[in-house]
C-alpha cells in the first residue's frame, strides 16, 4: 500500500506508520495512521504517538525494540561534517562527466570492449535495464546512444586495435595463414583470413585479420584475388608465408596453386573425407544403421517428452544422465560421437521405444546394433586426433606425419579382433588420408617441420627421405644467413611446461657482482674465438655441422614444447632457430578460420541480419583480438 508519511516527523516510530493519501498526494486523515507492516489503522489522539507504539510493542516487537536504537540516532542528530559530506555527494551526484573527460572516456571504453568482446548488439546501450545498472555503479556517468557506439566508438576500437597488430606483424620474419568461406544467416559470403607466426620470445600468436565481404562468383580468380588483396592491406610480404593451410576445395586450392604459394590441407578436413569415404565404401552395409541413428536422434532430441523418458529410463537402467548427439556434417568427428552415444544408451533408448506403437518401428535390431558397434570400432580410434592438431597456441604441423604413421601402422591396422565391416571401414579410411597427403610437396613440408621439432627430430621417414631433406634444410640454412634469431636464450635443454604453455617465465633477476679484470678477458678471450671459428669455417660446413649437432641430441618428451625448447637452446643453433620459427608456425588444420566463422555467426544472427559487412568484419576482429 502507497501510504504518505507525516510531514516533519521526528519521532522513530513514523518510520513504520503513515497516511492513506488522497488524489493530490496529501493525508487523507490525520486523525488515522496506517501501519506499513500489517496495514492496521491506528487513531491518533491530536498527534500523539502511544497508540501507535502500543501497536508495534504487541504485533510488532521485533520492529519495536529498535525504536529505541533509532531514537538515539535521531536524537543525535547528523554532524555539521557529515551533513556537509551529504551536502557534497549530492551535488556531485548531480553533475555528470563531460564526455572529453579521462573518466567518461574510461568508462565508454569498458563498455565498448563488453559490447565487441562479448558479441553484444549495439541497440544495449539503449535498453533501460543496462543503462540503469550503470547508474547504479556510477550515477554520473551518462551513458552514449546506439549511434555513437555504432559509428564512433567501435570503429575507433577497431582502428586501435588493427595498428597495434600492424606495429607488432611489421617486423615478423615469417607467417603462415589459413582461410576459408562462410555465408551468413541471409546468405552473405564471407572469406576469412587468420595468420600464425612465431615471436623472439618464441610464443605462438594467431591473429585474425579479416573477415572480407566476397559478393562476387568464388572462382578461384577471385578467391586469389582476394586473398593477395587482404595480403597488400596489411602490408604483409607473401614471400615470408610459409604456407597457407584450407580444406579441399577446389577453388581454394586451384586459387592458392595460382598464386604459387606452399599449400596445405587441412588434417581435420582429410579425416572427416576419410571417415565419409570408409562409410561410403561400405554403403551397402552401413546405409541403414546410420540412417537409423539419426532417425532416433531427431526423434528424442525434437520431442520433450521422449527426453523426460529417456532421462527416467537412464535412472532405472543405471546409465550417465547423457543427451543423445545429432551428426552435423561441418563439424569433424560427431559422426563417430553419434554412434557411439547412441550404442551407450541403447538399453534406455529401448526401454522408452518398446512402450511407443508410433516410433516402435526405430527400436534397433540385433543387426543394427552389430554395424553400429564395427562403425564406432573402426572411427573411435581416430577421435581425438581432430583435436590434438586444431590448437592454435602449441605447434601442430610438426605432428602431423608421426601421427599418420601411427594411423597406418597401428590404430588403422585390422586387428584379429576386428570385424569383416570393420577391417573394411580401417583399410578406405586409410587409403584417403594416404592419398591425401601424398603429393611431394607436402611431404617434403612435414619432413622439415618433424626434423625441426626437437621431439622428434630425424626419427620419423626412411633414410633416403631423410638425406634429401636434410640437404635441402642446410641449403635453407646458407640462404638464411648466419645471424641468429632474435632474443638470446639460455642453453641446455627445457621441460618446464606442458605443451600447449608457450608462456615463457622469466627467470628471477640475481643481484649484479662487480665485475673482476679476469672475467672481462676470459670474456673477450671467448668471443674472438668464437669469431675466428666462424670466420674459418665456410657457411655449408657450419650449416652442417649445426643440423647433424641437432640430429644427434635425444629427443624430448613427447609431452614437452618444442617452442620452450628452442626458446632455451637458440644461441646453440642461431641458423637451425630460424628454421624452427619459420616452418614450426604452419598449421595443421584451418580450425582457426572455423572458429572465425563460429564468431560471425554469433554477431551476424538472424536478428542482427542488417548488419553491413564492413561492420561484421569489424566485430569479428575485435571479439577475436581483444584481450
Amino acid at each position: 500500500m502507497d501510504l504518505v508519511s507525516k510531514p516533519n516527523a521526528t519521532a522513530a516510530v513514523w518510520e513504520y506508520f503513515g497516511f492513506k493519501p488522497n488524489d493530490r498526494g496529501e493525508p487523507l486523515n490525520v486523525n488515522e495512521s496506517v501501519c506499513r507492516i500489517c496495514g492496521k489503522t491506528i487513531a491518533l489522539k491530536r498527534g500523539n504517538t502511544t497508540n501507535m507504539h502500543m501497536h508495534l510493542k504487541h504485533n510488532h516487537p521485533v520492529q519495536f525494540s529498535q525504536l529505541g536504537k533509532t531514537t538515539a540516532k535521531v536524537r543525535d542528530g547528523p554532524s555539521s561534517s557529515s551533513r556537509q559530506c551529504t551536502i557534497t555527494g549530492a551535488f556531485s551526484r548531480q553533475t555528470k562527466y563531460k564526455q572529453d573527460s579521462a573518466k567518461w572516456c574510461a568508462l565508454t571504453d569498458s563498455v565498448v570492449r563488453f559490447i565487441a568482446k562479448e558479441m553484444m548488439p549495439f541497440n544495449i546501450v539503449e535498453k533501460p535495464s543496462f543503462r540503469r545498472m550503470l547508474q547504479t555503479f556510477d550515477s554520473q556517468y551518462e551513458l552514449p546512444g546506439r549511434t555513437h557506439v555504432s559509428q564512433t566508438a567501435i570503429p575507433q576500437l577497431y582502428n586501435s586495435v588493427k595498428d597495434d597488430i600492424l606495429n607488432e606483424i611489421k617486423d615478423i620474419q615469417f607467417y603462415s595463414a589459413t582461410t576459408d568461406m562462410w555465408s551468413s544467416s541471409n546468405m552473405t559470403p564471407y572469406m576469412s583470413l587468420t595468420i600464425h607466426y612465431i615471436t623472439a620470445d618464441w610464443t605462438l600468436h594467431s591473429k585474425c585479420l579479416e573477415t572480407r565481404y566476397v559478393p562476387d562468383n568464388h572462382t578461384a580468380d577471385t578467391l586469389g584475388e582476394n586473398l593477395n588483396s587482404a595480403l597488400a592491406d596489411w602490408g604483409l610480404d607473401e614471400h615470408k608465408l610459409v604456407c597457407i593451410t584450407t580444406d579441399n576445395g577446389a577453388n581454394i586450392v586451384a586459387a592458392i596453386r595460382n598464386l604459387g604459394w606452399p599449400w596445405l590441407n587441412c588434417f581435420g578436413h582429410n579425416l572427416h573425407l576419410a571417415v565419409s569415404h570408409g562409410l561410403e565404401s561400405n554403403r551397402d552395409q552401413t546405409a541403414r544403421a546410420i540412417g537409423l541413428c539419426k532417425s532416433l536422434v531427431n526423434t528424442f532430441n525434437l520431442s520433450w517428452l521422449k527426453r523426460r523418458d529417456l532421462r527416467k529410463a537412464q535412472s532405472e537402467a543405471n546409465l550417465p544422465q547423457h543427451s543423445l548427439i545429432l551428426d552435423v556434417v561441418t563439424r569433424w568427428g560427431t559422426k563417430q560421437k553419434m554412434v557411439e552415444r547412441v550404442l551407450e544408451q541403447l538399453p534406455a533408448i529401448r526401454r522408452v521405444l518398446v512402450e511407443d506403437r508410433k516410433h516402435g518401428h526405430l527400436n534397433p535390431t540385433w543387426q543394427d546394433v552389430s554395424v553400429l558397434e564395427s562403425i564406432n570400432a573402426a572411427m573411435k580410434p581416430l577421435a581425438d586426433f581432430t583435436d590434438i592438431l586444431s590448437g592454435e597456441r602449441y605447434v601442430t604441423v610438426s605432428s602431423v606425419k608421426p601421427v599418420l604413421e601411427l594411423i597406418k601402422d597401428d590404430l588403422l591396422s585390422p586387428g584379429p579382433d576386428d570385424t569383416a565391416l570393420t577391417a573394411s571401414i580401417k583399410q578406405n579410411m586409410c587409403r584417403v588420408l594416404t592419398e591425401k597427403y601424398s603429393s611431394p610437396a607436402i611431404q617434403l613440408l612435414l619432413r622439415k617441420a618433424t626434423i625441426l621439432d626437437p621431439r622428434y627430430r630425424g626419427s620419423m621417414g626412411e633414410a633416403d627421405a631423410l638425406d634429401d631433406v636434410k640437404h635441402q634444410l642446410v641449403q635453407e640454412l646458407l640462404d638464411l644467413g648466419p645471424e641468429g634469431s632474435g632474443d638470446e636464450g639460455t642453453s641446455g635443454e627445457s621441460c618446464s611446461k606442458a605443451a600447449g604453455e608457450n608462456e615463457y617465465e622469466p627467470t628471477p633477476a640475481v643481484p649484479t657482482k662487480k665485475k673482476r679484470l679476469s672475467d672481462l678477458l676470459q670474456n673477450r678471450r671467448a668471443h674472438l674465438t668464437n669469431q675466428t671459428v666462424a670466420a674459418a669455417l665456410p657457411k655449408r660446413v657450419q650449416a652442417d655441422a649445426e643440423l647433424t649437432k641437432f640430429l644427434q641430441e635425444d629427443a624430448l618428451d613427447a609431452s614437452c614444447d618444442p617452442l620452450m625448447w628452442w626458446h632455451d637452446n637458440q644461441k646453440r643453433y642461431p641458423l637451425m632457430a630460424k628454421l624452427a620459427q619459420k616452418y614450426m608456425c604452419i598449421c595443421a588444420t584451418s580450425t582457426s578460420s572455423e572458429r572465425m566463422f563460429s564468431t560471425a555467426g554469433n554477431i551476424a544472427t538472424p536478428e542482427r541480419s542488417c548488419l553491413k559487412p564492413h561492420k561484421v568484419n569489424m566485430l569479428v576482429f575485435l571479439a577475436r583480438n581483444l584481450p
